[in-house]
């Protein structure tokens, strides 16, 4: 791809953004405190069960649309809901509640930790099912209304309003039914429905031998101590099983997961017959995975369906996506070539086909037509920035483009695969819905766009790519001033971010771009962002080219994008600053020190000082352990380079952040201090690993004002 490739669907939005009215961009609505500004959305939208129907919410009212005609018709409206609700609770929901098709005519949905079926046909109601208050992690299966849910460590569920304790383990070191190795390869939850709702699987995790960590709870009268497991690269990781309970048994059995205490046992997938259970096994190492299968009853080790390895990591993300009239097929996420593609195995082990390749990514899998004719999935294969739906014909591996514009979209399929709402936007459209077939034919626009920000004065933006010196393509977004004047002479400010799996510039709304960066934009600064090798969807080598490495190939194309801007006529290049969070807020010092005559003015939030510091899932993944890989910690080492520091710099820290520990920016001011090097610091007390709520705007407004005290 040859550099400005791309500008030629993004002229517009210059064009666009000038017919704008005179209302200033304030911080509060680049913050997102201000709701009149978020592009419009259909809440709760979904397809009614197997009908070709499908349902919103709108201002409490449920709103049905048919795949014929654009005919809106009124489903249910709150206020009769409540009719129901109020007599058989005595209580009345102030608003819609969440809902959840579970057959063609009714609907679930939960309120004060009790769950209720809700019928259209004869405006019936009752509770299925009720659980504690004290309930967290909470499941509901769609099939019985059984409910999974945690109370502190252990384990229950309830069944028509009865309790069943699955664990009893008084260790508090022992967490059943969470979320485990911190939420990394795709993790998002610690229990598992089966298909037909007879199993649960659930994760137990002995964090006995993990060092705790000190977190400082600030609101008791005298501190107290709030530590969490935190098991650091190179040290001590916790150990995890897999549990299995049946309902109709009532018995637990735990997978014979034979293997080294600190592996990583990830994608759970459940067969579809509810036989057999199968699991991602990866090493500690994390570049050997094995596909097991397991039995449901006994827990036995079966087979291992096939084996992945590389010299530098696998990253399993997801789980398997099974057929429906071959269930004994199932589709399997790789980049084995090289980009993440989809993989077409059986039960057997079995590779049938490889059902997509080539230079793009697939990035999300949306599911087989009732035949098993065709997959449908998104991707990127016709430009890295963008997002289109398609399908692949399973006999031939054929590919059709579904989704017609050029942008991101998005694609909600009925059950039946017949019809899909395309959720779509690029840089002129905010949001709209279109109703398509699965050949790709649109049927209509459901919701026309509508620009949130028509009356706002926002700076001009592209995209375009900039090549490295190894003549890669490197995607950029640059937004000017409002009232931009060429012949004048604007200070700059790079938001960075820069780790793995981000992508920060996408043919979407704003460009992919914080409302901030427009803000920042408004107060007279060219603000700029690339995405460096080592971020999302460009592909094994692309990404992986960081290993061992981190900070080093980042920050070479990083400085391609400053260098570009020291050459515009209207960027001043001794006014150039940084800004960046988490692995950005690394990035951001990392720049600074390693380049100090090209930078003014940083800003670096919960930013990793030393990988030593950091968490042993991510950590090792990207730079192996200390012991085996000294000289990429030493080369990451933010704290020998400290005496390199010229630019103003302000650091950011949450107290509490249990992802980023705070020894890294402390630490970090400790050799500042050593060194005599000056800096400035600023702590939000009791805040995670990001700075949520009202607490947010203050954040920005200190950004704001250190860039306008000492970049301008």
């Amino acid at each position: 791809m040859k550099k400005g490739m791309i500008f030629c669907f993004l002229i517009a939005f210059t064009s666009y953004t000038t017919l704008a009215q005179e209302k200033e961009l304030t911080l509060k609505d680049a913050v997102y405190m201000n709701p009149e500004i978020f592009p419009e959305r259909l809440s709760q939208l979904q397809w009614k069960g197997n009908t070709e129907h499908f349902t919103w919410v709108d201002e409490n009212v449920v709103i049905q649309g048919n795949v014929r005609n654009n005919e809106q018709t009124e489903l249910l409206q709150l206020e009769k809901l409540n009719k129901t609700f109020t007599e058989l609770t005595g209580d009345t929901l102030k608003r819609f509640p969440g809902m959840e098709w579970v057959d063609d005519h009714s609907f679930m949905f939960e309120n004060n930790n009790k769950v209720f079926l809700y019928s259209l046909e004869d405006n019936q109601m009752k509770e299925t099912n009720s659980y504690t208050e004290k309930a967290e992690n909470a499941e509901t299966e769609k099939n019985n209304f059984a409910v999974a849910y945690t109370v502190e460590n252990n384990l229950f569920i309830s069944v028509e309003g009865k309790e069943t304790q699955i664990t009893h383990d008084e260790d508090k070191n022992i967490v059943n039914g969470q979320a485990v190795h911190r939420r990394e390869f795709g993790i998002r939850n610690g229990t598992f429905w089966s298909p037909d709702g007879n199993y649960l699987a659930f994760y137990k995790k002995d964090e006995s031998m993990v060092t705790e960590y000190p977190l400082v709870d600030i609101t008791t009268r005298i501190a107290t101590l709030s530590p969490t497991k935190y098991p650091m690269a190179g040290e001590t990781s916790h150990k995890v099983t897999i549990g299995v309970y049946g309902l109709k048994t009532g018995n637990t059995i735990f997978l014979n997961t034979e293997g080294p205490a600190d592996q990583y046992l990830t994608n759970i997938s459940w067969g579809p017959d509810e036989k057999n259970i199968y699991v991602a096994v990866l090493n500690r190492d994390q570049n050997h995975l094995k596909l097991n299968q397991y039995d449901v009853e006994t827990g036995a080790f079966n087979k291992t369906l096939f084996e992945e390895k590389s010299d530098q990591y696998v990253e399993p993300e997801h789980g398997m996506y099974f057929m429906n009239e071959h269930p004994d097929r199932f589709v399997w996420f790789s980049e084995r070539d090289g980009f993440q593609h989809l993989y077409l195995y059986n039960t057997e082990g079995e590779l049938l086909s490889q059902l997509t390749s080539g230079q793009w990514v697939v990035t999300s899998f949306l599911g087989f037509d009732p035949r098993d004719d065709y997959a449908f999935f998104e991707g990127n294969r016709e430009n890295p920035i963008n997002r289109d739906v398609y399908a692949v014909k399973i006999k031939n591996g054929d590919i059709s483009r579904l989704s017609t514009e050029n942008g991101t979209n998005n694609a909600l399929f009925s059950q039946n695969k017949k019809y899909f709402i395309n959720v779509f936007s690029d840089t002129l459209i905010a949001r709209k819905y279109e109703l398509f077939n699965n050949k790709g034919k649109k049927q209509y626009i459901l919701l026309e766009d509508k620009n949130p920000m028509e009356e706002y004065e926002l700076g001009e933006m592209d995209i375009f790519t900039l090549e490295n010196e190894d003549e890669i393509d490197l995607f950029c977004r640059l937004i000017k001033p409002v009232d931009f004047d060429p012949s004048k002479k604007y200070p700059a400010i790079v938001y960075v971010y820069g780790g793995p799996h981000s992508q920060l510039v996408t043919n979407s709304w704003l460009g992919g771009g914080q409302l901030f960066m427009y803000y920042l934009a408004r107060q007279g600064y060219v603000v700029f962002t690339l995405d460096n090798r080592g971020t999302a969807n460009r592909g094994f080598e692309f990404e992986s080219a960081i290993f061992r490495k981190l900070g080093q190939l980042e920050v070479e194309d990083q400085m391609v994008g400053v260098n570009y801007l020291k050459r515009l006529p209207y960027v001043d290049s001794n006014k150039i600053g940084v800004d960046g969070w988490s692995y950005g807020g690394f990035m951001t010092i990392t720049m600074l020190l390693k380049h100090p005559e090209d930078f003014k003015v940083g800003v670096a939030g919960g930013p990793v000082i030393d990988w030593k510091y950091y968490e042993v899932m991510y950590g090792e993944r990207y730079m192996d352990t200390p012991q085996s890989n000294p000289e990429g910690y030493e080369a990451a080492n933010l704290l020998n380079y400290v005496e390199n520091l010229k630019a103003k710099l302000l650091v950011l820290h949450g107290t509490s952040d249990p992802t980023v520990v705070w020894q890294n920016s402390l630490a970090f001011l400790q050799k500042c201090v050593e060194k005599g090097v000056q800096v400035d610091y600023f702590v939000y007390p009791g805040h995670p690993h990001n700075v949520r709520g009202k607490d947010r705007m203050h954040m920005y407004q200190k950004i704001t004002n250190y860039f306008n005290d000492y970049l301008r």
